[in-house]
């Protein structure tokens, strides 16, 4: 078989172009769009901020108040709370655009896909690029909004490819030109290696992807694992045979709360846990659904996301089934947690339609 040729496609900034889309004079201004807790006032965190903001230092996660410390002298920004609604209605039209286009289309999230287009390109890069130019094209001639592409021989250089342009790029890494391409690359780039690994690379003096090349799988293996080791020996050399899999837009509810104080005792997140899963059941009777995936998400203190989920072995309705598998993620995700948690959320999955619903996913 010949070379493979796999687009990455991430739409820019997602939730901060909604916006602009919703309110086109927002595009000369800084946009923050925010989770605001419901401690009152700027309690929160950054979701999404447009490049603007983001010149200014405001980034994904930042807490709403360090944001607008660094704009509190730009009079014109905007701090806007999130709109799931709104953003999966944008997503849902230009994931229908995307698919249109794909031999495999696998959803990945809101704001981002990948598609095998190898019979439908011929395998050719030249043809590769002109229908990614015609995806970007109609994804904005319809919809106003702008999204950055990576089209490589596989998801892994794909993914680096799309955000190596950003904002509205479009990067072709054909075979011939992947050595090259990735050599001059910072480590970090590679996706997978996080600051901890980065750091040690860089105390034993590999900086850019081409240094990293000078280590044996044996002294990757012995240094970070033997899975870690491995994934980063091949991922250097741009070798990844993971294929893509056709996967649609997973349908979802979800209930997440803001605690009365960060926390990770089980007797208190218990309590709210509860809470979360009568709400959660009562949606889930509204809409005559039954569910049969069971997760539990932190944010933690630090602002980062942690989650933790489980599939049963049957379709169910049942209260007491939803409360006692989240009570039990709880108590396996607590063993290991070291910060407090600052927000808690449950969420079902894999749900089953009893009577005619419409197909999309729902946030509350």
């Amino acid at each position: 078989m010949g070379d493979r040729v796999i687009f990455h496609i991430d739409f820019d900034y997602f939730f901060a172009q909604c916006e602009e889309i919703r309110t086109p004079e927002l595009k000369s201004r800084p946009v923050c769009v925010c989770v605001f807790s419901n401690r009152g006032g700027d309690s929160g965190a950054i979701a999404t901020a447009n490049y603007i903001a983001r010149k200014f230092g405001v980034k994904s996660g930042m807490p709403i108040s360090f944001a607008k410390k660094r704009l509190e002298e730009i009079t014109n920004s905007v701090f806007l709370p999130v709109d799931f609604d709104y953003y999966l209605e944008i997503s849902e039209r230009a994931m229908n655009i995307i698919k249109k286009n794909a031999d495999v289309f696998e959803y990945v999230g809101k704001d981002e896909a990948y598609l095998d287009v190898t019979d439908r390109v011929r395998g050719d890069f030249n043809r590769a690029s002109h229908l990614a130019q015609q995806i970007k094209n109609s994804i904005r001639d319809e919809l106003k909004l702008s999204c950055s592409i990576g089209v490589s021989p596989n998801k892994l250089i794909a993914k680096i490819a799309s955000d190596f342009k950003k904002p509205d790029g479009l990067t072709i890494i054909s075979p011939e030109k992947l050595e090259e391409f990735l050599e001059r690359l910072k480590i970090r780039t590679i996706p997978g290696i996080g600051k901890k690994t980065e750091e040690r690379l860089m105390q034993m003096n590999f900086e850019t992807i081409k240094d990293l090349k000078k280590l044996d799988v044996f002294t990757l293996n012995k240094e970070f694992g033997r899975k870690n080791g491995t994934y980063i020996f091949n991922a250097v050399r741009g070798i990844d045979n993971e294929p893509v899999k056709e996967r649609e837009s997973s349908i979802q509810y979800s209930k997440i709360i803001t605690l009365k104080k960060d926390s990770k005792d089980f007797e208190f997140l218990a309590e709210n846990l509860v809470q979360l899963c009568k709400e959660l059941h009562e949606v889930l009777q509204k809409n005559n659904k039954m569910f049969k995936s069971v997760g539990i998400q932190f944010i933690q203190s630090d602002l980062t996301n942690k989650t933790k989920s489980r599939t049963l072995k049957n379709h169910t309705v049942s209260l007491e089934e939803l409360q006692k598998n989240a009570e039990q993620l709880l108590k396996d995700a607590l063993e290991d947690q070291k910060n407090p948690i600052r927000r808690f959320g449950v969420k079902v999955s894999e749900l089953s339609e009893i009577r005619g619903q419409s197909d999309i996913t729902r946030y509350f």
